[in-house]
């Protein structure tokens, strides 16, 4: 089999519609950063309640953990006790806006600060680790982020939708930049090959 013939196969044609699904994903991402942008309230609402039904959802499977996987009885205990847990914070989601929103930044706060409580105690027990400087001061930065989230949790959701709408509006415009880029290249290597 030649370098022609497999090129004119299946895989010519996954080359060929590659740059079509980066270009895609590239509007779909610019899209989405200028919809946060444009309504940050109803965004973080959707956000709040996307929350609320996940939480309700993973409340009802740790729950089917606690009673249906064999495991000691601490173990199914701590699963019942999350899951109902989970039920309720999910069903607050459900009967309040704000509520959603601020159960939301809290979550990730402490997902923050338990990160990068983590990070930094992994860094420092291990004095070889590559990049402990970066990963410390990484650590420490996501301990203050998720400081800042659980204090004021309001003011940096909002703040955080804005910076994820505007994330995801550059990587949106990069996706599309190296969508043509790659078009560029499948067509060059195609006349080559032709």
């Amino acid at each position: 089999m030649t370098t022609n013939s497999v090129l004119e196969g299946p895989l010519q044609s996954l080359a060929r519609s590659a740059w079509q699904t980066v270009l895609v994903t590239g509007l779909l991402s610019v899209v989405l950063g200028v919809i946060i942008l444009v309504w940050p309230g109803p965004t973080l609402l959707a956000a709040g309640v996307l929350f609320g039904i996940y939480l309700v959802v993973s409340g009802f499977l740790q729950l089917m953990a606690a009673f249906g996987f064999p495991s000691s009885t601490g173990v199914r205990v701590l699963a019942f006790i999350s899951g109902v847990l989970s039920i309720a914070i999910g069903i607050f989601c459900f009967r309040d806006e704000l509520t959603s929103i601020l159960l939301l930044a809290i979550w990730i706060g402490i997902g923050w600060l338990f990160r990068g409580i983590s990070v930094v105690m992994m860094s420092l027990s291990e004095p070889t680790m590559p990049g402990r400087g970066w990963n410390i001061f990484f650590g420490v930065i996501t301990v203050i982020a998720g400081v800042v989230l659980i204090a004021w949790p309001l003011e940096s959701v909002a703040t955080l939708a804005v910076v994820v709408g505007v994330w995801l509006i550059v990587l949106g415009i990069m996706e599309v930049i190296v969508a043509f880029g790659v078009r560029k290249d499948v067509r060059a290597l195609h006349e080559t090959v032709v």
